[in-house]
C-alpha cells in the first residue's frame, strides 16, 4: 500500500463564516474556518451513451478516487482491483469538468449498474455524511456475503494502541483549521502509520482508506488496525470485515450493533481509547 500519512486535503479550501464569539459577558466579531461538505456524483460508465448516475455522497472534497473505489468495494459492487477499469472526473450539467462528479469504468465483463440492481440499490440515492449503509435494503443482505474473519496469530500490544491516538491526532491537517472533520488511520502490527484520510463523515474516511488499499491492489488488510477519531457505528465494522482488517479501535464509544457484528464476525473491537485505558468488547486475544 503506498505510504500517504498526511490526509493531503488543501486547506486553503476551507470557508470562513463571521461569527459573534462570547467570552463571559464581552463579545467581539471574529472568522471561524468551517469544513467544507459538497456532494460527490458517483456515476458509472455505459459503452454507449451518457454514464449513469449511481450514487450522491456527502463528503469533504479530496481523495474523490479513493472514496468512490472504496465505497463501491464497501458497497460490495467491486470486489478486487482487476474489476476496475478507471476513474476520471467527469461534467457538470453545462458539460464543464467538476471535482464533484466523478465517472467510474469496470473492466470488460463487469456490469456495475447491474450489480447495483441485483443488491436492491435505486438507481440514485445519497449517502449522507452520517449514514454509510444507505444502499442496502436490510442488514442482512449487507451481511449476507461476508464471511468471518480468521482468528490466527497477529496480535498487538495494549502499550501499542495506547500510542495510537496522539498519532493520529498529529498528522489531523484540517482539524487544526476546523476542528470540523472526522480521521481514519491505518496501522501496521508494529504501530507504522500507512495513511490517514479526513472527512465530514467518518465512514467515508474510512472508504477513503479502503478505495486507496484497492486502487494499490493491497486488499485483504490482514494483519492491520484501524483506528477512528470517533465512534464506532455498525457501517464502520462492516467497511471494516469488507477489508478484512482484524482490529479496530476508536476513542470513542462503540454502538451496541457494532459489537454484535464485530463478535459475530472475529474482528477485535477496542473503544474509549484514552490515555493508557481502553475497552477491548470482542475477540480479547489479539491485544496483549
Amino acid at each position: 500500500m503506498q505510504s500517504a500519512i498526511r490526509s493531503q486535503l488543501d486547506p486553503t479550501r476551507q470557508v470562513t463564516a463571521p461569527i459573534q464569539r462570547w467570552h463571559g459577558m464581552a463579545t467581539s466579531a471574529a472568522q471561524d474556518e468551517l469544513a467544507v461538505e459538497e456532494p460527490l456524483e458517483v456515476q458509472v460508465a455505459r459503452p454507449e451513451g451518457a454514464p449513469t448516475s449511481l450514487a450522491a455522497i456527502m463528503r469533504t472534497p479530496g481523495h474523490d478516487e479513493e472514496l468512490a473505489a472504496g465505497f463501491l468495494f464497501s458497497e460490495g459492487l467491486l470486489a478486487r482491483r482487476a474489476e476496475l477499469a478507471s476513474i476520471t472526473t467527469g461534467t457538470d450539467t453545462d458539460g464543464l469538468p467538476t471535482e464533484n462528479v466523478i465517472v467510474v469504468t469496470a473492466a470488460a465483463g463487469v456490469d456495475l449498474a447491474q450489480r447495483a440492481s441485483e443488491s436492491g440499490y435505486s438507481r440514485l440515492f445519497t449517502v449522507n455524511a452520517s449514514c454509510g449503509i444507505c444502499g442496502k435494503n436490510s442488514v442482512a443482505a449487507a451481511c449476507a456475503t461476508l464471511p468471518p474473519l480468521p482468528v490466527d496469530d497477529f496480535t498487538v500490544p495494549a502499550a501499542l494502541l495506547y500510542s495510537l491516538p496522539d498519532r493520529l491526532r498529529a498528522q489531523q491537517q484540517v482539524f487544526t483549521y476546523t476542528g470540523g472533520l472526522h480521521a481514519a488511520a491505518l496501522f501496521t502490527a508494529d504501530g507504522a502509520l500507512l495513511a490517514l484520510r479526513e472527512d465530514i463523515g467518518r465512514h467515508n474516511a474510512v472508504d477513503k482508506l479502503i478505495g486507496r488499499a484497492l486502487l494499490d491492489d493491497a486488499l485483504p488488510l490482514a494483519r492491520h488496525v484501524l483506528l477512528v477519531s470517533g465512534r464506532l457505528s455498525f457501517e464502520i465494522v462492516l467497511k471494516a470485515l469488507a477489508a478484512g482488517i482484524p482490529i479496530i479501535a476508536a476513542v470513542s464509544a462503540p454502538s451496541s450493533l457494532a459489537v454484535d457484528l464485530a463478535s459475530a464476525s472475529g474482528i477485535t473491537l477496542a473503544a474509549f481509547l484514552r490515555g493508557e485505558s481502553v475497552n477491548i468488547y470482542t475477540n480479547p486475544q489479539r491485544i496483549v
